[in-house]
């Protein structure tokens, strides 16, 4: 039998949903997520979870936000002048990327003015309990596929569980 170990490649098929069961996520009707066990590649209640797991094992966890992506933080809520965006416009709900002093970050609009524009640079994931159905289904010690992380990883990553 193959144990998940650190520095081991996992494919897992997983489904997110919310407390109140609102799908946010599920890999099932493509690949499964890939990820390398010790890499910080998805939130930590994950890999936790899949540490622990045998292949084809199902598991259902649910994690607290300090599990996956923290607490909503009210200092991540910006304000900007509306010049910043020269002629472009924005809308509430639209998403926006920034370049910051760790790399690309994404932000979403929520309110806007004649004068200002507020952007909410949490997780939109961030103080919510989040439940998966986990099923492993490969370990390996080398990537199977080309990876670009969905579930659980920083929100200028690749995926909709990162940004998604």
């Amino acid at each position: 039998m193959v144990e998940v170990k650190d520095g081991m490649y996992v494919q897992v098929h997983y489904v997110g949903s919310l407390d109140d069961g609102t799908v946010f996520d599920d890999s099932r009707e493509g690949q499964p997520l890939e990820f390398q066990i010790g890499r910080q590649g998805v939130i930590p209640g994950f890999e936790q979870a899949v540490l622990e797991m045998a292949l084809n094992e199902q598991k259902k966890i649910t994690l607290s936000p300090m599990e996956a992506y923290g607490e909503r933080q009210d200092n991540l809520l910006r304000e900007f002048p509306i010049t910043a965006l020269g002629k472009n416009t924005v809308e509430p709900g639209q998403n926006l990327w920034f370049n910051s002093p760790r790399g690309p970050v994404t932000g979403m609009v929520v309110s806007l003015t004649p004068d200002n524009f507020t952007v909410d640079f949490n997780h939109p994931l961030a103080g919510k309990n989040l439940t998966f159905q986990l099923t492993l289904v490969g370990i390996t010690d080398r990537p199977t596929q080309a990876t670009c992380c969905s579930c659980g990883a920083d929100p200028s990553s690749c995926g909709s569980g990162c940004s998604g």
